[in-house]
């Protein structure tokens, strides 16, 4: 549909220029429709590239803030018109040029930073925000471990995180310098951690809140996120090790991907039975690792000669530790 949209607004656009030049040379005519045809399209990209970087917020603070402005120009500019002995008469039209340009734009950039603070807004864009009416919303601060990872996308998907996950701009700033990375790996992880985000925020199930709330006199992302995590009575969520423990000694609540996804590993106990491809030896000789379908590694005693195989295992014990669930079992003769 949009791209139907694109054609058709290009396709108006040139119809347009070539009506206008009816009368020219059929010359006149293809520089006018080619020329209206190439800025029709940056216009095109121009419009994109608004919606993709600003919400729906933002634009109509700025608008509001424009309008506020021109409005308080307006009203200087009357003002000093009833005193033409301050000022030469015919800088006139420059002064009123200035003073229009200078209210705007100040009253538009003081909107746009503090929009989050325009309650009037909230009943414009009210979408998303009306399932959350019985006022206990909860907020989950995003790291950017997290969004590159993916699989929050997939966990807010089936409904299990509840209220708005906000996604702080220094996030996003991280998320676009590891995309830039001159490493070929960190690039594609940027990339994706930023197709995640853009995912996110197109579902209709997922509330995405994007905050400019930043702390330029802290230098480290992790500390900024537990500092907004305790200001905002959030919860952190995250898949970083270091980030949790640190979240944990200033009593940040945190939602741990990786623990999620070990929780939900099925649970073996000594003596069942299993079925695992052994593909390379272990830390001991005569040791072989193998994986479970959910990425579980299997360690089998004496599994070096059964290498590349599929084979039947016994299970013998079971260790949880901070990387994940491993489990130790024999071959089952």
């Amino acid at each position: 549909m949009i791209n139907l949209l694109r054609i058709l607004f290009i396709l108006i656009s040139m119809g347009i220029a070539l009506i206008n030049y009816l009368n020219a040379s059929l010359l006149v005519k293809i520089i006018a429709v080619l020329i209206t045809g190439g800025i029709s399209f940056l216009i095109i990209i121009l419009v994109e590239y608004i919606s993709h970087t600003f919400s729906v917020r933002m634009l109509l603070s700025a608008l509001f803030g424009l309008f506020m402005g021109l409005i308080l120009g307006h009203l200087v500019v009357t003002g000093i018109s009833y005193f033409p002995m301050l000022y030469p008469e015919a800088g006139l039209n420059i002064y009123k040029a200035i003073i229009y340009h200078v209210s705007a734009f100040s009253i538009m950039i003081f909107f746009v930073i503090h929009n989050e603070n325009w309650d009037i807004l909230n009943k414009i864009i009210s979408e998303k925000v009306d399932k959350l009416k019985d006022g206990n919303i909860s907020y989950k601060i995003v790291d950017t471990s997290t969004i590159i990872d993916g699989r929050i996308f997939d966990i807010c998907d089936t409904g299990f995180i509840e209220g708005i996950l906000v996604v702080p701009n220094f996030v996003i700033n991280e998320l676009q310098m590891v995309a830039d990375s001159k490493d070929s790996i960190k690039r594609n992880r940027g990339r994706r951690g930023l197709d995640i985000l853009n995912k996110m925020q197109k579902d209709k199930t997922i509330i995405v809140k994007i905050t400019d709330i930043d702390y330029p006199e802290i230098n480290e992302v992790d500390d900024k996120l537990v500092k907004l995590a305790g200001e905002m009575n959030g919860k952190l969520i995250t898949n970083d090790f270091n980030l949790n423990k640190v979240a944990e000694v200033h009593g940040v609540p945190v939602l741990n991907i990786n623990d999620l996804s070990n929780s939900l590993k099925p649970i073996m106990l000594p003596g069942e039975k299993v079925k695992v491809a052994l593909v390379k030896e272990g830390k001991d000789h005569s040791q072989a690792i193998g994986y479970l379908d959910d990425g579980t590694m299997v360690v089998v005693e004496n599994g070096k000669k059964m290498l590349n195989k599929e084979v039947e295992l016994e299970v013998t014990s079971v260790l949880q530790t901070t990387a994940g669930r491993m489990i130790f079992a024999k071959l089952n003769r």
